[in-house]
């Protein structure tokens, strides 16, 4: 699974984003994504599953809680995709950008010759 199928999700956007602030146990990003989505606990332990499966957040037993942790590998997966995006888009828009100057080049050529 790619980071922008994992992240697809506004809750594991979420949860992203408050481990990206640190190192957190469960109950604490669970305590705020349950409130901010009115989902259940088991819903999130689902969701932080999900991110730990794909290798974004790893997990400590520290006594009776679990400390969850974002891998530094998730923001070099991002890079990477946003990085090819942003090539395709560089690319379409400096044809966008020819074909524009071509337009204002016709018109230009258009008006001196019919005046």
């Amino acid at each position: 699974m790619n980071a922008l199928d994992v992240l697809g999700d506004p809750v594991r956007r979420r949860l992203v984003e408050l481990l990206a602030a640190g190192d957190r146990a469960a109950g604490e990003v669970s305590d705020v994504v349950e409130h901010e989505y009115g989902i259940s606990q088991p819903a999130v332990a689902r969701h932080l599953r999900v991110l730990r499966e794909a290798g974004f957040v790893t997990s400590t037993p520290h006594g009776p809680r679990r400390i969850y942790s974002l891998q530094p590998v998730v923001i070099d997966q991002l890079q990477q995709q946003v990085d090819r995006y942003r090539a395709l888009w560089n690319q379409r828009l400096d044809a966008l950008e020819t074909q524009i100057a071509r337009g204002k080049k016709a018109r230009a050529t258009t008006k001196g010759t019919t005046t």
